[in-house]
């Protein structure tokens, strides 16, 4: 069954006022690996900045939508959704009680399990498509200080299909597609840790699975 796949990340003697510093850094890293070397690619901005008070259950209390694509060549969305400037703009405001999610997009190689079906066997298409990706900092009061469970900063990379396809859905072609998943995920992990100066890091789902060594395994069964 599908799970929701998540990154925690938390820092040393963490204070709100690190937060829009820390959360550029996370993003950045987040973009170098998904633009895949195209400087000018509009993976590399952000896509959505919310703010959330309280908890979960509140309404946003601020909301902006940027255009990154030829929409917005003479548009101030094109300076807006640069990460320090989103950062930036988005916490202006700091609040103990208050979370603060971006939302980027990168492009991952997606299974359709419905494209068919060949006699007794499940036919899967995969597709190169962007997939959307929330970024969230947390205030020490927001949802009760839910950061020790969830980070000081949270990744949400929506559901775990894209790396975990169960092994009989697996032919040839689709091995090299979970692959290629695989690395890009790791490949961000290993980079926040390296670069980001962060205390620990955890990679679970939503069923409370710890991921990093399934998912080594999974990339070494496929080499």
């Amino acid at each position: 069954m599908a799970d929701q796949l998540y990154l925690s990340i938390w820092y040393p003697n963490f204070r709100l006022e690190s937060l829009p510093a820390a959360l550029v850094g996370v993003l950045r890293q987040f973009a170098i690996i998904a633009k895949d070397g195209q400087p000018n690619s509009a993976l590399g901005r952000v896509a959505a900045a919310s703010t959330y008070p309280i908890d979960w259950t509140e309404s946003p209390t601020y909301q902006r939508i940027y255009v990154n694509d030829e929409r917005a060549q003479s548009s101030e969305d094109t300076e807006g959704s640069i990460i320090e400037n989103a950062v930036a703009e988005a916490t202006e405001q700091l609040h103990e009680d208050t979370a603060y999610e971006f939302e980027m997009r990168w492009m991952l190689w997606i299974p359709d399990t419905g494209a068919g079906m060949q006699g007794a066997e499940l036919d899967t298409a995969w597709r190169l498509e962007p997939a959307k990706v929330r970024i969230t900092g947390f205030g020490p009061e927001f949802d009760a200080g839910s950061y020790e469970q969830n980070g000081h900063i949270r990744v949400d990379f929506g559901l775990d299909t894209p790396w975990v396809l169960e092994d009989e859905l697996i032919d040839r072609a689709a091995a090299e597609r979970i692959k290629q998943n695989v690395e890009k995920l790791l490949a961000f992990t290993l980079s926040v840790e390296k670069n980001c100066g962060i205390s620990s890091r955890l990679l679970w789902t939503e069923s409370g699975e710890p991921l990093a060594e399934k998912l080594i395994a999974r990339l070494q069964r496929l080499n």
